[in-house]
């Protein structure tokens, strides 16, 4: 990619983007499960303990609603390995390629790429 902010070069990027804020989710999500299961166990009180519960039970219920999502659209591929490795593959190479982005180029004139507003 010789110029990231031509609009030819953003094509696929809302599916890139969407799959790559769901896989986040879904590992923030996991980490959640369990630091609250580490904080049931350390837990004395019946009162906190109950509590620690009904949000673990709704975070393991939201963590299964996030991989569902994703394996539907095919973000995720639990049960494939081949395709879950092209997947990661494609993943890292758009990370460098991202990383790679010349992000102050030589020629910053965008002059009749994006529409004017009309002057008043």
């Amino acid at each position: 990619m010789q110029d990231y902010l031509d609009p030819i070069n953003s094509v696929g990027m809302p599916e890139l983007t969407d799959s790559g804020i769901a896989l986040e989710f879904l590992l923030t999500t996991k980490t959640g499960i369990r630091n609250l299961s580490i904080a049931l166990t350390e837990t004395a009180s019946p009162a906190l303990q109950k509590i620690l519960r009904t949000q673990l039970d709704i975070m393991v219920d939201l963590y299964f609603e996030i991989s569902e999502l994703m394996v539907k659209k095919e973000w995720l591929k639990p049960y494939d390995l081949a395709g879950q490795k092209e997947l990661d593959i494609k993943s890292a190479e758009n990370a460098i390629n991202i990383a790679q982005l010349d992000l102050f180029p030589k020629d910053m004139n965008r002059k009749g790429m994006f529409p004017t507003p009309p002057k008043k």
